[in-house]
């Protein structure tokens, strides 16, 4: 499943649709303006909440929380003691379930690991459309709302860290 994503979602306060790859229209990024944290949600077609996103607030290091129905879903944040700058680490609520995000986040080129195993690609270098990139879901039993999710959050922390926010 791939879906495409404008680059511009990540301007907090604006609303996005995300399409899928034959252009029809599957997710509605909400973005909510005027708040004194990152915040956004992620909505299906029917306009149904399907994940919140937010940064939290009180941490030592940037993270942004991913919440589903109100309860907390995962939390991303930059891998410590990592080499690569661009390295993050997403812990399910579950406590023990990690996923691993790694590559040139910047440059919309990385991917989403489990254990090893790949979970999604998020790259530019597939489309010909300006400001776009893409997020190919690779397994079929992913879930691709959450990893849109961790898509559009990593790419926000890593430019927040660069200073572009």
């Amino acid at each position: 499943m791939r879906f495409l994503v404008r680059d511009r979602l990540l301007g907090f306060g604006d609303d996005y649709w995300i399409e899928d790859d034959r252009g029809n229209k599957v997710f509605l990024v909400d973005g909510k303006a005027m708040r004194l944290r990152d915040t956004f949600e992620l909505k299906d077609v029917q306009g149904r909440v399907l994940i919140d996103i937010r940064q939290k607030m009180l941490a030592l290091r940037d993270t942004m929380v991913i919440e589903r129905d109100g309860r907390p879903l995962a939390t991303i944040r930059r891998k410590r003691l990592s080499l690569l700058r661009n390295h993050y680490r997403v812990t399910l609520a579950d406590g023990s379930t990690e996923l691993d995000v790694s590559g040139r986040i910047l440059d919309r080129e990385f991917a989403v690991e489990y254990d090893g195993e790949l979970l999604a690609v998020v790259s530019r270098r597939w489309l010909h459309v300006r400001e776009t990139y893409g997020v190919d879901v690779v397994r079929e039993d992913a879930d691709p709302a959450l990893l849109i999710a961790v898509a559009v959050c990593v790419i926000h922390l890593a430019e927040k860290e660069r200073g572009d926010d």
